[in-house]
């Protein structure tokens, strides 16, 4: 069954169009990761998910109903983590879940699911006391009850330190398990690319790509990475590796190493180019393109 369908989905404000013509299509059981910069359009989308925003033209869907037409149904199934939620001042994170237990009509134990997103021992404290990592940690629990059959998740991970974000990975792995479909938007590419199963990015409101991470390398031609470390790096040196047929992107660091994304066929051609300018190359090394790289180029490409 499909979770999210999205036909030819637009949505204009005033001359400015934040989305354009978006078609999607996420399967149940799916996680997916919706990537794009700030501006992109992601939040737009998922607003227009909750019914929260009218699309300008076309139609979404939630396990087959409208979320316009039909949104009360639709958000039934739904557990959100918007970005930038504002707790209730006077309510303790015990307090939050309880009350969105009410909001469900779920029967839980709100400890369970203090313990699970890691606050349990400060449940009895205001929320308005919380850092923003506490509370994006109570807004997660508060999504998770009454196991929703689709998580909608905006930048989930904003706010947590590196052990925090892994624990959000687990739990995003754990519902999954549990047959829950993973919609989520981020920035954070390598939270995206540890967790999903296909990644849609968009890039100033147009849906530029979705597949598969592998399937993206292949795309891009292979998505090699080529690491090169020179003797020293010489003005010029970066121009004359993008000349090379089958170079994609090529960047340098301070200590004088290039990293190079480009086709399987280019690594050596690379290489005799180095020598044939001149250019001493000390060592280098092969890597698989990351998420990063595949995202750097096709927004740099739509640019």
């Amino acid at each position: 069954m499909v979770a999210i369908e999205a036909d030819e989905v637009s949505k204009r404000y005033g001359t400015e169009t934040a989305l354009d013509r978006v078609d999607l299509t996420v399967e149940e059981g799916e996680t997916f990761g919706f990537l794009g910069p700030n501006g992109a359009g992601k939040s737009t989308f998922i607003n227009i998910l909750l019914d929260f925003v009218k699309p300008s033209e076309g139609s979404v869907g939630i396990f087959g109903h409208d979320c316009q037409a039909d949104g009360t149904v639709a958000r039934e199934r739904i557990g959100v983590l918007p970005e930038g939620y504002s707790v209730f001042d006077r309510l303790t994170g015990r307090q939050h879940i309880e009350y969105a237990m009410r909001s469900k009509g779920a029967d839980a134990d709100p400890s369970e699911i203090l313990d699970r997103v890691g606050i349990l021992e400060d449940a009895d404290r205001l929320a308005s006391d919380y850092s923003k990592g506490m509370a994006q940690r109570m807004v997660l629990g508060m999504a998770l009850v009454g196991e929703p059959d689709l998580l909608l998740l905006d930048e989930p991970s904003t706010g947590l330190d590196p052990n925090g974000a892994a624990e959000m990975r687990q739990i995003l792995r754990e519902e999954n398990e549990r047959g829950a479909t993973i919609f989520f938007s981020s920035h954070i590419l390598e939270q995206v690319e540890a967790v999903c199963d296909r990644v849609g990015i968009l890039q100033d409101g147009e849906l530029v790509a979705v597949d598969t991470i592998e399937g993206l390398r292949e795309s891009l031609g292979g998505g090699t990475k080529l690491v090169i470390t020179l003797d020293h790096l010489e003005n010029g040196v970066l121009d004359t590796v993008r000349t090379v047929r089958g170079v994609e992107t090529a960047v340098s660091n301070e200590d004088s190493t290039l990293e190079v994304t480009c086709t399987n066929d280019a690594k050596m051609d690379i290489l005799v180019e180095l020598h044939d300018a001149g250019v001493d190359v000390v060592n280098f090394r092969t890597e698989e393109a990351s998420l990063e790289d595949m995202f750097i180029e096709y927004t740099g490409r739509q640019r």
